[in-house]
């Protein structure tokens, strides 16, 4: 089901031309076909816990975290920081932008969401900006293991649940047993054609 998944999107930006984004580090396990087993590293993600419709949680939660990534933050140091995207970042008293990475992550928790953003590696807590909004917080995730499926085309409903069924097929088949529920993650913008898309399904185990 949709609403049991997370919603993973990559978002590009372009300033002239399209910039190379970060994403969380891991090591491939194994990997067979499309199915990977994969380690994660430790990880610092921005959060927010909104109310709604997936689609309207989705653009609520992007939107917040969006606005702290992109200046409305301040500096532990109280100085501008300027953070290399694809060209000049430009600098803003007292806040800083950084830099995108993917996926933005998306759980349902008792009616409400919660929209996460991994930061870029070269933070930690302490050298993280502030967000200046009280609705974004940030926490630290542990090293973690996900059983991965990755295919191209569109994410709809269907599709994500033959792929989380074909995922599951494949981790019983091995006697591994998840331990969360299924994310789903996007790494292209929704004008990428639709064999060019590279879609993933995760579950932690």
């Amino acid at each position: 089901m949709i609403t049991r998944l997370f919603l993973g999107i990559l978002v590009l930006f372009f300033t002239g031309s399209a910039m190379a984004i970060e994403e969380p580090k891991y090591t491939v396990i194994e990997k067979s076909g499309e199915f990977e087993l994969r380690a994660y590293s430790p990880k610092i993600v921005a959060e927010t816990v909104v109310r709604g419709s997936m689609d309207k949680a989705s653009s609520a939660g992007f939107r917040l975290i969006a606005d702290y990534i992109f200046g409305n933050n301040t500096s532990r140091t109280g100085e501008n920081e300027k953070i290399s995207m694809t060209a000049p970042v430009t600098m803003e008293p007292k806040s800083e932008k950084i830099s995108m990475t993917a996926p933005v992550s998306m759980e349902q928790t008792g009616g409400q969401w919660r929209v996460h953003f991994v930061m870029p590696g070269q933070y930690t807590l302490e050298t993280l900006p502030k967000p200046n909004n009280p609705l974004v917080t940030l926490r630290e995730v542990p090293a973690s293991n996900y059983a991965v499926v990755r295919f191209s085309g569109f994410t709809g409903e269907d599709k994500v649940a033959i792929k989380t069924a074909e995922l599951m097929a494949w981790l019983d088949g091995k006697g591994i047993i998840p331990v969360g529920k299924p994310e789903l993650a996007r790494y292209n913008p929704p004008w990428t054609l639709p064999f060019f898309r590279r879609n993933e399904l995760m579950v932690a185990y």
